[in-house]
């Protein structure tokens, strides 16, 4: 059967683009295609080598069919090839780590996805010396594997259960034997874990560590039989279609009741269970310090108090009743925060056994501290009115670390070298725009990617010093297509969203944009505007740097005759806790009215036509384009909304709960800021929503139950689903399909 909508919408945008097109295209040079943005990539820039530097800082190895490339960093011309012997299973790697020592490499094969970010693969060690391959687990596939510090052992997670294999002599041992699907998980992240904990950067919720000297384990037990099943349907052309739950915390209901547990490897034994977690405890992140004494991460349930527990496993209890042995615990550290604490990986233990580092909010902006390990703060190491936002490591040898902080202002980024011992800082990369690093293991080269919103990324390899080793890539090749295609500048602007208000505020509020005008613009012309948003906490779409992926898809509409405009709103990031964590308890509110206020402000602009004003959005920013044409509609005239949140009671506890509490907490938070519930608030047909039907991020029953409630107020509406897809809409066209009917939709109704 056809699908008339997107027959029509097709014939619509055919007559459109005809009428659109011609003043435009015969001005600039070539036309931008959806093709040329989501299936040939032609304007995606190149990100430089993906190499592994070797422990020795100035080799580092790229991998290829004929084997592995080690290059020296002081001279581009030394490349020697090392030649692998894999088995014929081995041989179709696509991913590669060496063991501590260097002698040993664990090649991953056979990859399939699990959820969102997790894998079950085949993983097989390779052995230099002996020349030989060795399967990790013949029986079934991993989702976990790393070597030991010592390279002997390696853990592995196989069918929930934790295992270590001596690479000696070969022998397996299973550590646990509870684990079991939708029941029982040991030494992984369940979903919601996978999820919520799980950063942008950095080594992430891992679930499962070593101490440094290789005698032991931890790893967490995940016991999530409370927890509520979801059902996902996958439809794959036979007579019926294939089922599946998995186990999804939704606002309120039981989380999964996490336990932490050392394992003795050289005995064969378990040491204990961590004390002092609660049942309702979140533990996102368990650490070593550098004289293998455990410190493990405790976060209560409302997420405004977090711990940092060290672990006295010399002093284990043994409880006759249960018949376990405990270990107890001391208080390292505590941070309380009225809204929410933020979980990061910026936690060092020094070598010197006496001190950490640990970044926090405390002041108002995030910095980095250096503490004692009585739990004592000595100072700060970072500060001032800016944001650290990443932290890249620690030369404890030379008394160094190297961070990235948004600065001079919060749409820019740049990388300094800090000292240790209250030196001067050090700015690493003075160009305004956006400079992120990866540092060789001694902290003697780094590699460098720069961009700004109009320049594809430079990446180059730098000396500690800041002078330039050689670059990889310039993208000049992208650069010259920007020229030949007309690209158009993206520009920066801030503005006054309440102006009556400033009056009476002496913090007035500013919010930071971005605007891509059409080529050729005509200051006499009114023009329709675009806004695509996100807005969701701590996130950021107006930064200066380069979009090389949706960003082609701006230019193309701006080729159309479109204005495309980004906007900032309260709860964003770069600009400090207060700002950020403003929106507690009403997720939405001021991210709503600022995103209104914004459309008056761009409608109050000359150029502007103030009556074809859109919105659209992803995920957070579906939500909020939804919310939009609801709560703005006399200022939006159309919304698009992919894989939107419609009511935040269907979405996961962890992420909902951080900001809003509980619904028995918080009812009025949830009522208020759903947009389920101001259905009558829509006008006319010009609400389009799309949805994977296997998204188990947020769940397609936020579109279907949005779908209902807009059917039985009479509302019209389109919607557009993808069937066995998840949160990212991708694969077999998929991107492609919903990308055309998103142009479509625009100039249909703009």
């Amino acid at each position: 059967m056809k699908n008339t909508h997107l027959v029509c919408a097709t014939l619509v945008y055919g007559i459109v683009a005809a009428l659109f097109l011609s003043p435009f295209t015969v001005a600039s040079q070539k036309a931008i295609t959806l093709d040329d943005c989501f299936v040939n990539y032609t304007f995606f820039p190149g990100s430089g080598p993906n190499f592994q530097y070797l422990k020795d800082g100035m080799h580092y190895v790229e991998a290829d069919g004929k084997g592995l490339h080690v290059h020296d960093v002081r001279d581009e011309k030394k490349d020697s090839l090392i030649q692998l012997d894999l088995s014929a299973d081995a041989r179709r790697y696509d991913q590669f780590d060496f063991s501590a020592d260097e002698k040993k490499m664990l090649l991953r094969t056979r990859v399939e996805h699990v959820y969102r970010h997790s894998v079950l693969a085949r993983y097989f060690v390779y052995d230099f010396g002996m020349r030989k391959t060795i399967e990790v687990h013949e029986a079934e596939k991993q989702q976990f594997v790393e070597f030991s510090p010592d390279a002997r052992h390696i853990a592995f997670v196989s069918g929930n259960n934790v295992y270590i294999r001596d690479l000696e002599n070969g022998k397996v041992d299973q550590v646990t034997r509870d684990g079991e699907r939708n029941k029982i998980i040991n030494g992984l992240p369940d979903w919601l874990y996978e999820e919520e904990f799980s950063p942008v950067s950095g080594e992430g919720m891992v679930a499962l560590k070593w101490s440094p000297d290789g005698s032991k384990i931890a790893y967490i037990r995940f016991d999530e039989r409370q927890v509520p099943e979801f059902p996902l349907t996958r439809y794959e052309g036979d007579a019926y279609p294939q089922r599946s739950t998995f186990k999804y915390p939704k606002v309120g209901s039981p989380n999964s009741v996490v336990s932490v547990h050392m394992y003795d490897v050289d005995a064969g034994s378990q040491v204990g269970q961590v004390m002092g977690l609660e049942t309702d405890d979140y533990v996102p992140r368990i650490h070593w310090t550098a004289d293998n004494q455990l410190v493990v991460t405790r976060l209560n349930r409302r997420q405004d108090t977090l711990e940092l527990l060290l672990a006295l496993s010399n002093r284990v209890l043994y409880d006759d009743e249960d018949q376990t042995n405990w270990i107890p615990v001391r208080p390292l550290l505590r941070e309380t925060d009225s809204a929410y604490v933020d979980i990061h990986d910026n936690l060092v233990f020094l070598d010197d056994r006496q001190h950490f580092l640990w970044s926090s909010e405390q002041n108002g902006y995030n910095h980095l501290y250096l503490y004692g390990m009585d739990g004592k703060m000595e100072r700060a190491l970072t500060a001032g009115a800016f944001e650290l936002t990443a932290f890249y490591g620690l030369d404890e040898k030379n008394g160094k670390f190297y961070y990235q902080i948004a600065s001079p202002g919060p749409l820019d980024r740049q990388l300094w070298e800090g000292d240790l011992n209250g030196g001067a800082a050090r700015l690493l990369s003075p160009e305004t725009g956006t400079a992120e690093a990866a540092f060789s293991p001694d902290f003697e080269y780094f590699t460098l990617e720069w961009s700004d919103a109009n320049t594809p990324p430079v990446v180059t390899l730098r000396k500690r010093s800041g002078e330039l080793v050689r670059t990889f890539t310039d993208n000049e090749r992208v650069r010259k297509l920007r020229d030949a295609y007309a690209f158009s500048k993206k520009e920066f602007f801030t503005f006054r969203p309440y102006p009556a208000a400033a009056e009476k505020d002496k913090n007035e509020l500013m919010l930071n944009g971005w605007m891509i005008k059409p080529p050729y613009f005509d200051s006499t012309r009114q023009y329709p505007v675009l806004f695509d948003i996100y807005g969701g906490p701590g996130s950021q779409t107006v930064q200066n740097q380069y979009n090389g992926y949706v960003g082609t898809w701006h230019q193309m509409l701006a080729q159309k005759g479109y204005i495309i405009v980004s906007v900032d709103n309260r709860g964003t990031g770069g600009r400090g806790r207060d700002f950020k964590k403003c929106t507690q308890l009403q997720l939405g509110k001021l991210e709503t009215e600022d995103q209104i206020a914004a459309a008056r402000y761009l409608g109050s602009l000359p150029y502007v036509d103030a009556g074809r004003i859109g919105i659209w959005g992803w995920s957070f920013g579906g939500f909020l384009s939804t919310s939009c044409i609801l709560k703005g509609n006399d200022v939006f005239k159309m919304a698009m909304a992919v894989a939107p949140v419609t009511n935040w009671k269907w979405y996961d506890s962890a992420y909902t709960e951080r900001f809003m509490r509980t619904t028995k907490d918080n009812e009025a938070g949830y009522e208020e800021n759903s947009p389920i519930h101001f259905i009558d608030r829509l006008r006319g047909n010009n609400y389009l929503v799309c949805h994977g039907t296997t998204d188990d991020n947020v769940h397609w029953q936020q579109t279907v139950e949005m779908i209902n409630a807009l059917i039985d107020a009479g509302k019209s509406f389109e919607t557009l689903y993808y069937p066995n897809r998840n949160h990212g809409i991708y694969g077999y066209n998929a991107t492609r399909h919903l990308f055309t009917k998103l142009t479509s939709y625009v100039m249909e109704k703009l």
